[in-house]
């Protein structure tokens, strides 16, 4: 089978479009032909060798951690799959979705979207995923809460836009001034642009504070939290993981770190949202599998709105 592969970390000309063995399932895994798949900030830090201290130096690595496809065969122990299944899927750690076939953990996976395309359901598990994780499990997230989002037009920003309003949240979103128009579209009942405004300057404040995009504080937003709210950042600092420590000790503001779970009752949730119009999938750019190194660039240069999806050129 084809897939994008990595002999060495670095630039993203260390991805290699290349014929490799295709991979055998557990009990507990589906064999999955991938149709689409997207790019994730991580799967670059990945590559460049940010994170290697959980990858390690084995190669080769096929990266990718989204994506949607048809199951082809099941493990053994599986129960919730069959053959046929269009499915989609966050299948963890171990990567491998820049491939025409992968393995993914049973508990990983969920039936597709019926109103998504392959590229539109591939690019909303991470993200999607942690949108929802941040809100309602880190963050507790109730009818009439006021949420912000700070990132509202990147990937994780739009998804979590629309899920606060489906749970019934008033929600500010954080965007730049071309960016405005669209994330209106996705449900926000208040929008502050950050080349005109600081919100963490404004005497509103909020119940759930989500920074998509990393680019503030704990420390920073605290003005803005009321006094039981949370922060949640999806990228570990050292300061966030100390306030993270000492906040769950003590009471007041809470400080959270997100890193998304697969669940398939999580999935199944996010595509019944999809089903009844309450999340859809904003996509700035497709790329074929052959073309990953041009996607990856585009990725790393992080002007893209919403998600960066990734065609196989089996579809």
């Amino acid at each position: 089978m084809k897939a994008a592969v990595i002999r060495q970390y670095g630039s993203p000309e260390v991805l290699q479009y290349e014929e490799v063995e295709p991979p055998k399932i557990q009990p507990t895994e589906l064999l999955v032909k991938v149709r689409a798949s997207c790019i994730n900030p991580v799967d670059w830090k990945i590559r460049k060798g940010m994170l290697k201290f959980i990858t390690g130096n084995k190669f080769p690595i096929i990266l990718g951690f989204d994506l949607s496809g048809d199951v082809v065969e099941v493990g053994s122990q599986v129960k919730q799959f069959k053959p046929g299944d269009a499915i989609y899927a966050n299948v963890g750690v171990k990567g491998g979705a820049y491939a025409e076939f992968t393995a993914v953990p049973e508990t990983s996976a969920a039936l597709k979207p019926t109103n998504m395309t392959y590229e539109e359901a591939a690019s909303v598990p991470v993200a999607g995923l942690t949108a929802l994780q941040s809100l309602r499990d880190l963050g507790n997230i109730q009818p009439g809460h006021a949420v912000l989002v700070n990132g509202a037009s990147g990937g994780v920003g739009t998804y979590a836009v629309q899920i606060a309003k489906a749970l019934g949240a008033e929600v500010t979103a954080i965007c730049s001034t071309k960016n405005v128009d669209l994330v209106k579209s996705l449900g926000a009942d208040r929008i502050v642009d950050y080349t005109q405004q600081d919100f963490t300057e404004e005497t509103l404040q909020y119940d759930i504070i989500l920074d998509a995009v990393a680019k503030q504080s704990f420390s920073s937003c605290q003005k803005v939290l009321k006094p039981n709210g949370t922060y949640v950042t999806t990228l570990p600092s050292f300061e966030s993981v100390v306030k993270n420590i000492l906040t769950v000790i003590l009471p007041g503001k809470k400080a959270r770190n997100v890193l998304a779970v697969p669940r398939t009752q999580d999935l199944a949730y996010l595509k019944e949202l999809s089903e009844v119009g309450k999340l859809r999938t904003i996509i700035d750019r497709t790329y074929p599998l052959q073309e990953i190194v041009a996607a990856h660039t585009y990725s790393e240069s992080e002007r893209a709105v919403g998600k960066i999806a990734i065609r196989l050129s089996s579809v």
